[in-house]
């Protein structure tokens, strides 16, 4: 099973951008985005052979998730049951036979850490809501998760320190969802690989330098970490300020 996560920053602007060809070149089974910026109404995007969901923020033009699947899910939940955290159209979860396919996009700290505190709660309630589920079935979940874990998985990491997305607490709830019976597919096979990332920033040439940040992720639940083939990222697809990432799987 091949499983592909995206942030599109904006879908709409991505279709002009390359989004339709990687979408078919790759034939992913799921394929899951985060960031599109807009409203159903505001789109028409199918594909034959899939099925899509979409979770849009209150809020037009801002974050928002969405799923296209070639196997019909049992179940769809939009967001994790908390009013306080569902209205910016972070999470879709999709339940099938064998696992739950779980899509997210984390709040970003933001500039001078403005949201750090809202993002700690946020992060103890989504490994809660996540640990919850796999105590029924497996759990794969996908998305621009806006940390990067380790020293490794950014290029100015002395530089960067306390910065949104590299702060202390923001890694330390990495490792405590990790501990909590999940693994980094990218990292379970890859522990030393360096200068692999998958967002880079619009100023300074950046992704020419590849100077990047890996912050888009799957994650699986430790049960079936045996199950992966293949983690991938694909710096060379453009679009985005994200590159896709992707994983295949034995379920």
């Amino acid at each position: 099973m091949k499983l592909i996560s995206w942030n599109v920053n904006g879908i709409r602007a991505c279709i002009n951008k390359g989004f339709i060809d990687f979408f078919k070149e790759v034939d992913a089974d799921i394929f899951c985005i985060q960031e599109t910026k807009c409203q159903p109404e505001q789109i028409e995007l199918e594909f034959e052979g899939y099925t899509s969901y979409w979770n849009s923020a209150e809020k037009k033009g801002y974050s928002g998730t969405a799923i296209f699947t070639k196997q019909e899910p049992i179940n769809v939940t939009y967001g994790i049951g908390i009013e306080e955290h569902d209205k910016e159209g972070r999470v879709i979860t999709l339940e099938f036979d064998k696992f739950f396919m779980v899509d997210i996009y984390t709040p970003n700290a933001k500039r001078g850490l403005e949201r750090l505190g809202y993002r700690q709660i946020w992060e103890d309630e989504i490994r809660k809501y996540l640990s919850k589920l796999s105590k029924t079935k497996p759990v794969i979940m996908c998305g621009d998760l806006n940390v990067a874990h380790k020293e490794i998985d950014l290029k100015n990491s002395k530089a960067n320190r306390g910065n949104a997305g590299f702060t202390d607490e923001e890694r330390n709830k990495m490792t405590e969802l990790l501990n909590a019976g999940f693994t980094d597919t990218y990292r379970y096979l890859y522990p030393d690989k360096q200068d692999v990332y998958s967002w880079w920033s619009y100023m300074g040439r950046a992704r020419e330098k590849n100077i990047g940040w890996r912050i888009d992720y799957f994650i699986v639940s430790k049960d079936i970490e045996k199950n992966i083939n293949e983690a991938m990222i694909y710096p060379e697809i453009m679009g985005s300020d994200h590159c896709p990432v992707g994983l295949e799987i034995k379920l």
